[in-house]
């Protein structure tokens, strides 16, 4: 998927169109599965047999699951289907990276029902393949079946780790450093603008959607990456964080989930926050403050972690790490400390989808 995609193509209905009835269930396998090759040795056999098999002899297994449902968590009036494949891998092999893992191999199914066509499984399949190539996993298997409504995708992802390298949420320690990769809150602010150009579409579908120079933010909720890169950094500065989680609910969220696993509390300063130009000039233009995008936006897919604060002098100037704050006593708290100086409790008010619709 380039970089200077058109999105305003995803507002256009395709021409073509093959009934998924015509193939049936096993001819749907067949045909979206006939192309796939195995790249990763552990992958000993994949789609085509009653289960796959696995061989991740001297490492530790790292599996991860998700389940997207339309509706929910994803709107088909502006999300294209080969960008919801991508992004349904990615939500996966970043809980792999979370671990410190390198994910290997994924199983999808899906759930679709009939307005949905052969073409538009493909497009959706496109975006999956194009995923796995270049995060270099192989798809091994999965489930197809209707839907009497809408479309859900279930991805599950297998890695593997060095048992020496696993990190979990519960390591933190106080007078560790507190640190995220990249920058934060651009999907939320993407999200934003989606959802303003569809009711702006639903309400005079002759106007085309304005969202030109708004590539990086729409990118970042559309198409968005997992950072496969940081545990390959740390390998090189030779760091083992002491605590890792992915950013997918919100920073604050996060932040909290690791603070109440490992007893501790924390000082997260406002003022540290990283946050791209562009995210916080549309914030201002949708009347947001920017530091709530970065606290509770969510789906960023960064990777939030604790260090030893003997590794300052390693990761102080690296254009890819931020330092946030710092883990305290339980006691003191967990706590944002804002631009002004000011303290207030870090509350948690991300994505969560027993609370909220995308309607």
């Amino acid at each position: 998927m380039p970089n200077n995609i058109n999105y305003k193509k995803m507002f256009e209905n395709p021409s073509e169109r093959t009934e998924l009835s015509s193939l049936g269930e096993f001819g749907l396998i067949r045909h979206i599965t006939q192309f796939i090759q195995l790249k990763n040795k552990s992958s000993v056999k994949g789609v085509g047999d009653d289960a796959a098999i696995i061989d991740n002899t001297g490492y530790q297994t790292v599996v991860s699951t998700d389940m997207l449902v339309e509706g929910i968590h994803f709107d088909l009036a502006y999300v294209p289907l080969k960008h919801l494949g991508y992004k349904a891998v990615i939500v996966n092999l970043s809980d792999i990276y979370a671990m410190n893992g390198k994910p290997n191999q994924i199983l999808v199914s899906i759930s679709l029902s009939n307005r949905f066509s052969l073409e538009a499984v493909e497009e959706l399949y496109s975006g999956i393949s194009m995923a796995c190539e270049r995060y270099e996993v192989d798809l091994v298997g999965g489930d197809t079946t209707s839907s009497p409504g809408g479309l859900i995708i279930s991805v599950t992802a297998i890695g593997q780790a060095d048992m020496n390298k696993l990190v979990y949420r519960d390591g933190a320690k106080e007078s560790n450093l507190l640190c995220v990769s990249g920058d934060l809150g651009g999907a939320y602010v993407g999200l934003q603008l989606l959802e303003r150009e569809k009711n702006v579409y639903k309400e005079n579908p002759g106007i085309q959607p304005d969202l030109e120079g708004n590539d990086y933010i729409l990118e970042r909720q559309l198409k968005p990456e997992a950072r496969k890169d940081i545990p390959l950094l740390f390998e090189a500065l030779e760091i083992l964080p002491t605590s890792m989680i992915d950013i997918s609910d919100g920073l604050a969220s996060e932040i909290l989930h690791i603070c109440t696993q490992s007893g501790v509390g924390c000082n997260l300063y406002e003022e540290k926050l990283p946050i791209d130009p562009m995210t916080f000039d549309r914030a201002r233009e949708f009347n947001i403050d920017p530091t709530t995008c970065v606290l509770n936006g969510g789906e960023d897919y960064e990777l939030l972690f604790t260090v030893d604060i003997s590794n300052y002098e390693k990761i102080k100037e690296h254009p890819d790490i931020t330092i946030i704050g710092h883990i305290t006593d339980k006691n003191a708290g967990c706590n944002l400390v804002t631009k002004g100086g000011t303290v207030h409790p870090l509350k948690a008010q991300g994505w969560d989808a027993f609370l909220k619709r995308s309607d």
